[in-house]
């Protein structure tokens, strides 16, 4: 682990020198990229969610797009279209943005569904299907897209499908006044990002990636992970509550926590940290609570407070 260690260290001082007192937003976002999972940046404008997708794919040394979605962009816009070529009478494939390996999709949720859509085979299957030909998509690929949650006119919001295929939604929120005249400081002459370059590559990325689905995860964490996705089915203030992918996707998201933290392993404080990101945007509440005004980030803590942490092992390292 000792290389793996120094990468990731190299990683979050890179990515930290762009998104300034939000430690625990880039760590998560970097263990569900090394997870090779998808992220949902939710937040207000100007809070540098776009900053951060953009830091992450230049300091892993892989390609990047960012596509500004608004209503008239369309499907073949994203994915790409076939074009007849006159001399050699064919129809040719011209990729679309979607071809790179970290893709930002900014504003996704002012993207008509139809366009949103062409996004769900890339993310669910590192493919894309155009004209009845499949083109696989150069690994590792994950899509960071951003949404303001407060503008609601001219937006269409994420069906649960969709919402599914993201990893984790994270909030980036506002830094601290000490950190904000940090960076009226930092970007008075330049804006930092243009002074971060790669510290590592793609196919070093692919594989910490693999060397994290070997991260050990103990009988009992996974008993725990069970039991919090289980209590999300029996809340009385949800409709719907986690599905066996949202288990599967906090169970490699720890294992990338555990990684950027250094271990080899799963603790339970790992799962404590990511159920928020992983689960709360899987849930869906019931017409009584939403009137009460009731939020599923209040219904995912009182999960974690009434769901028993495993406790009585000494070593999390061996079963």
């Amino acid at each position: 682990m000792g290389e793996f260690r120094q990468t990731v260290k190299e990683l979050l001082r890179n990515v930290e020198m762009v998104v300034l007192d939000k430690p625990h937003v880039v760590r998560a976002a970097l263990s569900a990229f090394l997870a090779g999972g998808h992220v949902l940046l939710e937040d207000v404008p100007g809070v540098a969610k776009t900053m951060l997708a953009r830091a992450l794919a230049i300091s892993t040394g892989c390609t990047f797009t960012r596509i500004q979605c608004t209503p008239d962009l369309l499907p073949t816009d994203v994915t790409g279209v076939s074009v007849y070529n006159q001399k050699t009478q064919e129809f040719e494939f011209r990729r679309g943005p979607i071809f790179s390996q970290v893709l930002v999709a900014d504003e996704i949720n002012r993207a008509t569904p139809r366009t949103q859509s062409a996004l769900l085979e890339a993310m669910a299957e590192g493919q894309v299907s155009v004209d009845g030909r499949t083109y696989p998509l150069k690994p590792p690929f994950v899509v960071f897209a951003t949404q303001n949650p407060v503008e609601h006119e001219g937006t269409f919001p994420l069906p649960e499908a969709q919402l599914d295929r993201f990893m984790m939604r994270l909030s980036v929120g506002y830094p601290s006044i000490i950190a904000e005249a940090e960076i009226l400081e930092r970007t008075r002459l330049s804006h930092p990002i243009e002074k971060i370059g790669p510290v590592t590559d793609a196919e070093t990325i692919q594989r910490m990636q693999m060397s994290v689905r070997d991260i050990f995860v103990h009988e009992k964490v996974r008993d725990y992970i069970l039991r919090l996705v289980a209590r999300t089915r029996d809340s009385a203030h949800l409709t719907l509550g986690a599905s066996p992918r949202a288990s599967m996707m906090l169970f490699r998201a720890a294992q990338g926590h555990a990684a950027v933290q250094g271990r080899g392993y799963v603790i339970p404080d790992d799962i404590k940290f990511l159920a928020g990101p992983v689960l709360e945007h899987r849930l869906i509440l019931n017409p009584e609570s939403r009137l009460r005004r009731v939020t599923t980030q209040a219904v995912m803590r009182d999960i974690l407070k009434e769901v028993a942490v495993p406790a009585g092992v000494s070593n999390w390292k061996s079963a």
